[in-house]
């Protein structure tokens, strides 16, 4: 399975992964998920948002163990950060099978679409509207970098965008989720542990900075006649850095967008996305509001006019306890329990069902990059881990 996903969406020369939803990549990971499903004598099917699932056992029986996670990627991105758990689901699926377990309950495997939100800009799009998070409306609104609405992707992906909404009906039906997922970040490798249990996950969000200059000749403009966005914009960066080392926090502007983007040429428009994480609301607040005053104040100083918009936000999220303790129980106990920085589809719908999550030894703590990795004897724990925890749950 791992070999078969590898070439798909992987530049030339990055050698990291462009997988975006609802591109020729994107159909190509779910055709692999597909034809793993119908391998196995699975019952397919895409839900309403481009969520697909493989069931075993009767979908409309209710009280499902699902297990499963995504298979897009960010811009660049690694191997491991969701297809280790699509792969691991039908890994652990596979081991059920050759220990011959009788299932008691309903599973599903699934991938939900478009969780990184590398295209449109909004993580975890799939579960969001399946939950409700996301409206139709809001969806409808959403475009990428050349303009492309969300539904007009989907249509060209051969998708029905009409459809997409809240799914109540199918929510109700599933009694647990667990995600398993590649650790972001070194907590297992410094403990030795190759597979451990996620506690929560930080409030985090998105913010669009516009720093509004004035562009001018390069070459003729003095210095002090400047209104130059780029001078706020790096101030701003650096603040936001000073800001999250005070506060233990986390805080990156990783994407910029320039106008008019010429070598010799002052900008007009400077636009930076950052993204803050903290472990609790008051912190990532205090944050926030630290970066926005120091961009605003410098921006008084540049004659430079700053505006701040969240485009998204998810607040702390603690997976459900007694879940999380029978996984832990199920698994021997003694297990490291974990909070993590990063968002999930897991996150997104423990507001509606029960969800846990497992973490997969990362030995750098690398993500998001092409050198993102984990090993074959500790991804081969995971799958174990994962099948026990499923065994527990959904077999007598």
């Amino acid at each position: 399975m791992w070999r078969d996903l590898l070439p798909i969406g992987r530049h030339a020369d990055t050698r990291g992964y462009r997988r975006y939803a609802w591109t020729a990549a994107d159909a190509d990971c779910r055709a692999w998920f597909k034809a793993q499903a119908e391998a196995r004598g699975l019952t397919y099917e895409v839900d309403r948002n481009g969520n697909q699932w493989a069931w075993l056992g009767d979908p409309l029986a209710g009280d499902a163990v699902v297990t499963g996670s995504h298979l897009d990627s960010v811009p660049d991105g690694g191997a491991f950060d969701g297809p280790l758990g699509v792969v691991s689901s039908f890994a652990a699926l596979d081991e059920l099978r050759r220990r011959g377990v009788e299932f008691t309950r309903p599973l599903a495997l699934t991938n939900f679409g478009d969780e990184e939100g590398a295209r449109f800009g909004l993580a975890c799009v799939g579960s969001r509207l399946t939950a409700g998070q996301l409206t139709p409306e809001k969806a409808y609104e959403l475009r990428d970098g050349d303009g492309v609405s969300l539904p007009q992707a989907m249509e060209r992906a051969g998708y029905d965008p009409a459809a997409i909404g809240p799914d109540p009906e199918r929510l109700s039906r599933i009694g647990a989720f667990i995600e398993l997922h590649v650790e972001q970040g070194r907590a297992l490798d410094l403990s030795g542990d190759p597979v451990g249990i996620a506690s929560a996950i930080w409030p985090h969000g998105r913010w669009r900075f516009d720093f509004h200059g004035e562009a001018n000749h390069a070459g003729t403009t003095r210095l002090e006649d400047r209104r130059d966005p780029m001078l706020t914009y790096a101030a701003t960066v650096l603040a936001a850095r000073q800001e999250a080392r005070l506060a233990g926090a986390l805080a990156t502007f990783g994407k910029i967008s320039v106008e008019p983007n010429g070598v010799n040429a002052i900008p007009s428009l400077v636009r930076g996305w950052l993204d803050s994480r903290a472990a609790d609301q008051s912190t990532l607040d205090t944050v926030i509001a630290g970066i926005e005053k120091a961009a605003t104040e410098r921006g008084e100083r540049d004659g430079v006019d700053v505006r701040v918009t969240r485009e998204s936000f998810t607040p702390v999220i603690e997976f459900e306890h007694a879940l999380r303790d029978e996984l832990n129980r199920i698994m021997g106990g003694r297990i490291p329990v974990l909070g993590t920085g990063a968002g999930h589809d897991a996150g997104i719908l423990s507001g509606s069902i029960p969800t846990a999550m497992l973490f997969v030894r990362n030995p750098t703590g690398v993500s998001h990059s092409p050198a993102e990795f984990a090993g074959e004897d500790d991804c081969v724990a995971g799958v174990l881990a994962l099948a026990d925890v499923l065994e527990g749950l959904a077999c007598t």
